[in-house]
């Protein structure tokens, strides 16, 4: 692997060096009212699998920065042996999306996994002190994950997107004499 310019002294990582599954059988407990597994408890699957992976490309400490976009396909219900899948999908300076595809399967069958939910989550990597520090460069070995690379630069560029139109609406506003956090706090 090669050094990238901006971080001459961090050789990449090939993307299969972090990718990792976790598997866990759905039990009564995790279940919501409807019966069905919580949401929540699914998400929190996807956030520990994707720290995994997050920790062990950037060889250290990593943070959920945000959860880009989790999109639940199908139920899951009690009994369901759930994989989640991750991989790093992109790497900036100190920050890494990572990629995650939760799969579901009867524990007790032998009938193919599907899939029931997607998840992006953008996560940095920290020092001691909770700074960021740098991270290896990603290296997509096959063409799904050169894909998966540019998709993530797409969803990149449209974040920093929504975050300028915010900042520039919000600041807007301010000059106009709204103010919203006074609002909020009589709300």
């Amino acid at each position: 692997m090669t050094a990238q310019p901006d971080r001459p002294d961090l050789p990449g990582k090939p993307t299969s060096a972090s990718r990792t599954t976790l598997s866990h059988i759905m039990t009564g407990s995790d279940t919501n009212l409807l019966g069905t597994v919580h949401g929540g408890v699914i998400m929190k699957l996807v956030d520990d699998a994707a720290g995994a992976v997050a920790g062990r490309h950037s060889g250290g400490p990593a943070v959920t920065a945000s959860m880009d976009e989790m999109v639940f396909l199908e139920p899951v219900r009690v009994g369901d042996l759930v994989h989640v899948r991750a991989q790093v999908n992109w790497t900036g300076r100190s920050s890494m999306e990572v990629g995650v595809r939760v799969m579901a399967e009867r524990w007790n069958e032998s009938t193919p996994a599907t899939q029931v939910g997607t998840a992006y989550l953008v996560f940095a990597a920290v020092d001691a002190d909770g700074r960021p520090r740098p991270v290896p460069p990603v290296v997509p070995e096959t063409e799904r994950d050169r894909r998966r690379y540019q998709e993530a630069q797409i969803r990149r560029t449209h974040r920093l997107a929504r975050r300028r139109a915010i900042k520039e609406l919000r600041e807007k506003r301010a000059a106009e004499g709204f103010d919203d956090t006074r609002e909020a706090r009589e709300n």
